[in-house]
């Protein structure tokens, strides 16, 4: 039995492959421990043994006061987290991305505890990219990702892993859509939900022709504060649908659903693949690294996904759109086989295997794996 702390932002991005990691681990007898920021109580009750909140900053490179201050706060926090693994002893680190990984992952390192940084996006973020060198290993979700060259010697393609929850459902047949099913979409926004889907979705559903909408049954993401004015726009549309600030189990709702309509994030694409179900995929605006719209290529390029740029993403436009591909039923079936078959449903054993290798002092295999 080893000891491995997993460290991670406090983002659904970061947790989520951890939690799926920590749930592997644990059934093969390892003890977990976790490293994230405040944020984490936000996700439910995450399988470890102990939680530790470690204080940390995301620099601003335009301000250099707030730089600076960024820059104390995060040795600050490599200090506390190195006084905390020295009561945890531990075999491991696992970090998964966000400037909360940092003092943490530099922590373990300084203390000697072997390390892997593992990267959910087509990108490598910042956070990892400064950790990717001090690491004994890479792993990533992509066969492709940006800015992971200089570490291919030491880089394994594990892929993203996904909670138990989706693995449960992985298998489930894409539902039958022939001309009288029910259409069944979903639209979720990611954790903190997307207001422009509140915005734009509901007058988009609300001009389809009356026998689209008779048959639409929609399960939607929607801000607390919206849920009023979205309920009442379905209602005039006569359009049944679901509302609710977070959905807790989101896997189930993916599977039983013809179509996704999404962000973009790291675990949105990976469980999207793994369960095989297509989406239209709006990528968070504004990002330097442009991490979903990078995401969203690899499903769109794999036949998998559509993607629409927020600016372009509106009511009619989204209206005309779900008109062809609604009438074409046979798209959506090829598109979830397509998305279906980019799906990596071993991912959490993979790194789970790196991780142990790692804890007991040998050398992991999969190093080295060719970055194209």
């Amino acid at each position: 039995m080893s000891k491995i702390v997993l460290m991670a932002g406090g983002t659904a991005g970061h947790l989520f492959p951890a939690m799926a990691l920590a749930q592997e681990l644990g059934r093969r007898g390892h003890d977990i421990y976790l490293m994230t920021d405040e944020r984490v109580g936000a996700y439910g009750s995450f399988p470890a043994r102990q939680t530790f909140v470690v204080p940390s900053a995301t620099p601003s490179i335009r301000n250099p006061v707030k730089l600076a201050l960024a820059a104390l706060k995060i040795c600050w926090g490599t200090i506390v987290a190195w006084r905390q693994l020295g009561g945890i002893r531990a075999d491991a680190a696992v970090g998964f991305g966000g400037y909360p990984t940092v003092p943490p992952f530099l922590a373990a390192r300084l203390r000697g505890i072997p390390g892997v940084v593992h990267d959910s996006n087509a990108v490598l973020g910042r956070a990892n990219l400064l950790l990717a060198r001090y690491a004994n290993a890479l792993a990533t979700s992509f066969a492709k990702t940006l800015r992971a060259d200089p570490f291919a010697a030491k880089t394994a393609l594990t892929g993203n892993p996904v909670r138990d929850g989706v693995i449960a459902v992985a298998g489930t047949p894409y539902p039958p859509l022939g001309p009288s099913d029910t259409l069944r979409l979903l639209i979720t926004g990611g954790s903190q939900g997307a207001r422009v889907f509140g915005q734009v979705v509901p007058p988009a559903l609300a001009v389809l022709p009356a026998d689209l909408r008779s048959r639409l049954r929609v399960v939607q993401q929607c801000r607390a504060e919206d849920i009023d004015r979205v309920t009442q726009i379905y209602r005039e549309a006569r359009i049944d649908v679901e509302l609710q600030p977070f959905f807790t189990d989101l896997p189930d709702r993916i599977a039983q659903s013809h179509l996704v309509i999404c962000r973009s994030g790291a675990s949105t694409t990976a469980e999207l693949c793994v369960i095989g179900r297509p989406a239209i995929l709006v990528p968070l605006p504004g990002a330097i690294d442009a991490d979903q719209k990078n995401n969203a290529l690899v499903l769109e390029r794999a036949g998998g996904g559509w993607i629409v740029e927020q600016p372009n993403f509106t009511a009619s436009a989204l209206a005309e759109q779900l008109k062809t591909l609604l009438f074409a039923p046979e798209s959506l079936v090829m598109a979830a086989a397509a998305a279906k078959s980019l799906g990596k449903p071993d991912a959490v054993a993979l790194l789970a295997d790196l991780a142990e290798n790692l804890a007991a002092g040998r050398t992991p295999v999969g190093l080295g794996e060719p970055n194209r």
